[in-house]
């Protein structure tokens, strides 16, 4: 691969993954856990409390205005589909202000086209209003309001009906009775959900929910309740664990220890389980106890920032975490659902517990967690919305809410955005050499050759012990840099921590090839890296370009006509193409290829020398398009 842009192989999506790596370590106490795999649904027990009021004097309703997160609860495409307007609005329905049920409902489906959620909800909602007995229209305003964030609008506005799907209908009754709760009002919360419990497809939800609306509601028979006969085994032992923080709080304190020594007994699902069963040890006075689980946890290769700062805590003999509220409790059983919902693919509906949660215990790590999850859904303008409402009062999860902004930016093209993001990440945690290295990546990306430098020689970077990537990412800024000397002796770095690495064997072999200096040691290189990665389109290129610099024409329009083939927007590949056919004698095709470059998201000095060769050797002026060119 020749010039920076296009030769530079760490790919974005790699990009994207170390980032995401990143931004998991630097981030909260449950996304740090180990899970167990998708189809086992995972469950996190105890990602932490941030108050400590007692369980009787919950918080204040918190106040959620302005929040932007981004639900999807139907069977629909991301973007919500508006039913169609209805045929009879006659007379048609005008409010106070003059505004029509027509043109809110076309405002407002705009609106959610764009992604204006928030509008969009309002409009809708003031459809609904003038228009209650269109069922359609109000279903559509239940879902806009999730995705706003409405969750009042949303309780108020629930469907209800044979004719409306249970997805709806049962979100709709969850969030009414979570809402109810946040409100203050345990008893009606536990009531509607005696009354009519949530069913599929948020039953497990409103399992986990409904013993901590009880205990609030003094309905401890409920609270303590055993888990239901034939559920399924992670959430029985999920339910369990909420049981035995309720007795806890019960102050049944021997039950209590009970029921965590049995599920800390589990092989499987012991790791889960440690965490709170030290807490509950430390706030039991129980010290040595309690160190006993966290050092068991580490031992099974927890790393999680939670479980280290409570094991350090215990050492530093100091104060316990206080138990959760009834709010905090209610908001970790959501917390748990989504968690599950989310292994199992099921985005959307984490995201609508999540939601839940958030205004339950309204804390970053909660935005933080929407914000990741939206961006697994691909919302990402919600995502970075979500992303941006963590603040510095924990300065790893802001920083970690940066990173995973940036990504969102970087993967929607805006680089210059993303960028600002990784800065504030590193003006948030200056001495974390991850959050380095990722900011230089991102100058690589962006063509800033020489700032990627100063980054990646830097104390942070340059150490004895730096990883193959930070080698190669400084090889690939110094031959952008034409300092190919310092750039083939970081190369060749990297290329011995990683001799198998196809990234590094192409992009080393590539220089060697295209400079002439090793042309058979390079060739070779490139062969083992497309035997490793067949399907790199950018790998192929450098194979055909090695074929056709050892004066091997014909199979290299075949090797590249097949890179073409998995790269047709690649500048260079299709240059390299038009080299071949003019090698082989196909003239009129070289042309086309040519002209073809030019069409492209092409760099000044590559379009120069085609614009060159269409002159020299065709007597053509360029076209800038597909054609074969003009005859002068």
């Amino acid at each position: 691969m020749k010039g920076p842009p296009m030769r530079f192989p760490f790919r974005r999506s790699a990009l994207f993954a170390a980032a995401s790596l990143i931004a998991l370590g630097l981030a909260t106490p449950s996304l740090a856990q180990e899970t167990p795999p998708a189809d086992a649904a995972p469950v996190q027990v105890e990602p932490g409390v941030e108050a400590e009021p007692s369980p009787e004097a919950d918080p204040a309703t918190p106040d959620t205005e302005g929040q932007d997160p981004e639900v999807i609860i139907a069977e629909a495409p991301t973007t919500p589909e508006a039913p169609p307007i209805p045929a009879v609005w006659a007379p048609i329905p005008t409010d106070a202000e003059g505004g029509s049920a027509y043109g809110y409902y076309l405002a407002g489906r705009n609106a959610l086209t764009s992604g204006e959620s928030e509008t969009g909800a309002d409009y809708l909602a003031r459809v609904e209003a003038l228009t209650p007995e269109q069922p359609r229209v109000r279903e559509q305003a239940f879902t806009a309001s999730l995705l706003a964030g409405d969750l009042d609008v949303a309780a108020r506005i629930a469907p209800e009906g044979e004719e409306v799907t249970p997805v709806i209908v049962q979100a709709g009754r969850l969030v009414a009775a979570v809402q109810t709760f946040v409100h203050g009002d345990a008893r009606r919360a536990d009531a509607l959900l005696k009354t009519a419990p949530i069913g599929p497809p948020h039953d497990r939800a409103g399992l986990y929910l409904h013993p901590w609306i009880a205990a609030a509601a003094g309905d401890w028979e409920r609270a303590l309740a055993a888990p239901p006969a034939g559920l399924d085994p992670v959430s029985t032992l999920v339910a369990r664990a909420n049981r035995a923080r309720l007795l806890e709080l019960r102050r049944r304190y021997d039950e209590a220890d009970a029921e965590w020594r049995d599920l800390t007994s589990h092989a499987l699902a012991s790791r889960l389980f440690r965490l709170p069963y030290g807490e509950f040890l430390e706030r039991r006075r129980k010290r040595d106890e309690a160190l006993v689980q966290y050092d068991a946890a580490v031992a099974a290769g927890a790393t999680d920032r939670a479980t280290m700062s409570a094991r350090a805590r215990v050492l530093a003999k100091g104060r316990p975490p206080a138990a959760p509220t009834w709010r905090q409790g209610a908001a970790l059983a959501l917390k748990t659902a989504a968690d599950q919902a989310i292994a199992q693919r099921a985005l959307e509906f984490g995201v609508v517990y999540l939601r839940l949660a958030l205004n339950l215990d309204p804390t970053d790590e909660n935005r933080f967690l929407i914000g990741q999850t939206l961006q697994q859904a691909e919302l990402e303008p919600a995502a970075r919305a979500a992303l941006a409402q963590v603040g510095r009062q924990d300065i790893e999860l802001y920083a970690a809410a940066r990173v995973q902004s940036a990504l969102s930016f970087e993967k929607d093209g805006q680089a210059e955005q993303a960028l600002a993001e990784l800065n504030r990440a590193v003006e948030a945690r200056p001495n974390e050499a991850s959050i380095a290295y990722l900011l230089a990546g991102q100058l690589v990306q962006m063509s800033r050759f020489q700032e990627a430098v100063t980054v990646l020689n830097g104390p942070l970077l340059a150490t004895a012990d730096q990883g193959f990537e930070v080698n190669f990412l400084r090889g690939a800024a110094y031959e952008a840099l034409d300092r190919k000397p310092e750039a083939e002796a970081e190369l060749w770095a990297a290329l011995q921590k990683q001799p198998n690495n196809p990234t590094v064997l192409n992009y080393l072999g590539y220089l060697w090839v295209d400079s002439g200096t090793r042309v058979e040691q390079g060739a070779e290189m490139i062969a083992r890296a497309f035997a490793a990665d067949p399907s790199d389109g950018n790998i192929q290129d450098s194979l055909g370009w090695a074929q056709y610099r050892r004066g091997q024409f014909d199979v290299a329009v075949e090797t590249l006509e097949q890179a073409v083939a998995k790269e047709p927007a690649n500048a260079e590949i299709n240059d390299h193409l038009g080299d071949a056919y003019w090698a082989v004698g196909r003239q009129r095709e070289a042309g086309f290829q040519w002209n073809r470059v030019l069409t492209l998201d092409v760099e000044a000095e590559r379009k120069a020398e085609v614009e060159a060769k269409l002159r020299d050797k065709l007597g053509q002026a360029p076209t800038d398009d597909t054609g074969a060119g003009a005859a002068d």
